[in-house]
């Protein structure tokens, strides 16, 4: 069966502007539209192995910041929220709902009594070692359409487009 091509709706909505709006430069929507897609798109094909998992929202990104950070896979709210890019509000919420499942835990901080650290559990590690290998392995597959120069120059950019955005702050 022939496979039919599926229009770009995004260069679709820039030659709409062309058409509408001339004089304006549309195509910047052909990056940031496209990234705004993509993020919905991954976001759907990546979240079903934590669902199934039973992980809420941005859960796993707390597993895995913890993990990441070695043994004794412990950190502060503050670290964990600069590692998951996300508030302590966030942060907090995520590592309740993490602890009710008994995936971490939360002790005292030895330097500072006011402070709490978050934990990982036994069974916190051995979910997030099994959820990482699924989880890039999914990355792999949703990339396998890009060779690895492809990829290489693709993350090059977006890192750069990060950089440059971040210092326009």
């Amino acid at each position: 069966m022939l496979e039919v091509m599926q229009p770009d709706p995004i260069a679709a909505i820039v030659d709409q502007w062309r058409r509408e709006r001339p004089d304006l430069d549309a195509t910047p929507i052909l990056v940031i539209g496209r990234l705004f897609r993509l993020t919905d798109v991954l976001d759907q094909r990546l979240r079903p192995p934590f669902s199934a998992a039973g992980l809420g929202s941005g859960d796993f990104d707390v597993l895995a910041a913890l993990r990441r950070s070695g043994v004794p896979y412990a950190l502060s709210a503050g670290e964990l929220s600069r590692t998951a890019l996300v508030t302590t509000g966030a942060i907090t919420k995520r590592v309740d709902r993490l602890e009710a499942r008994g995936l971490v835990g939360r002790s005292v901080a030895e330097t500072d009594s006011r402070g709490r650290l978050i934990t990982l559990t036994t069974e916190g590690v051995a979910l997030t070692d099994e959820l990482i290998g699924v989880h890039l392995d999914n990355q792999h597959r949703l990339l396998a359409g890009l060779s690895g120069d492809d990829q290489t120059q693709l993350a090059g950019l977006l890192e750069r487009l990060a950089s440059q955005l971040a210092t326009d702050d």
